[in-house]
C-alpha cells in the first residue's frame, strides 16, 4: 500500500510537471489543488477530477505526453491501491449505530470544518458529507445560527457562514 512518504513524493512530482505549464494557467493550480487535497483525504473523486485534468494537459504541449502520462500512471496506481482498501474496510461489519451520524455529531463536525477553515458555504460542506441533502445542511446551520455559534454572511448563492465571535471567544479562553 501507498504510505502518507509515497503520496507526499507523488504530490510533489505533481507540482514539478505543472512547474513547466504558464505561470498564469488556471489548469496548474487547480492541478495543484486537487494533488494536495487527494493528500488529505484520499478520494476517489478527485483522482477522477485529476484524471481529466491530466487529459487536458496532454492535449496542451507545455511538457511532453510522456512526462504527464508517468505521473498519471502513479495516480493510477495509488486509485487501485485506494480500492482495494476500501474493498477491505467494506467487509468488516460494524453495528448499524456506528454508521449513522446524528445531527449533532454532523454539526460537530461543521463545526470543526468552520473552525479550520473559518468560513464557509454549503456546497463545500456537502463534499465532506456526500450523502447528506445541501437542504439537511442548511438546516444544520439554521440550528447552529439559533444556538448563536455561527454567523451568516451574504445572501442567496454567496451565503457563507463563519464561526461567531461569541464562539470564537469561548474557544480560545
Amino acid at each position: 500500500m501507498t504510505d502518507k512518504n509515497q503520496l507526499i513524493e507523488l504530490t510533489n512530482n505533481l507540482y514539478q510537471l505543472t512547474l513547466l505549464f504558464p505561470k498564469k494557467e488556471p489548469l496548474r493550480y487547480k492541478m495543484r489543488e486537487i494533488a494536495a487535497d487527494i493528500l488529505v483525504r484520499q478520494k476517489e473523486q478527485d483522482l477522477d477530477i485529476l484524471d481529466s485534468f491530466f487529459e487536458v494537459a496532454k492535449s496542451q504541449n507545455w511538457v511532453s505526453s510522456a512526462a504527464i502520462l508517468n505521473v498519471q500512471e502513479e495516480y493510477s496506481k495509488f486509485r487501485g491501491e485506494l480500492k482495494a482498501m476500501e474493498v477491505s474496510e467494506r467487509q468488516v461489519s460494524l453495528p448499524i449505530e456506528s454508521l449513522l451520524v446524528s445531527q449533532t455529531d454532523r454539526q460537530e463536525k461543521i463545526m470543526e470544518f468552520l473552525r479550520e477553515r473559518s468560513q464557509a458555504q454549503v456546497w463545500e460542506l456537502k463534499q465532506v458529507f456526500p450523502d447528506v441533502s445541501k437542504r439537511t445542511l442548511r438546516r444544520d446551520f439554521e440550528n447552529l445560527l439559533k444556538q448563536g455559534l455561527v454567523e451568516r454572511i451574504g445572501e442567496k448563492n454567496d451565503t457563507s457562514y463563519r464561526p461567531s465571535s461569541r464562539e470564537v471567544r469561548t474557544r480560545v479562553s
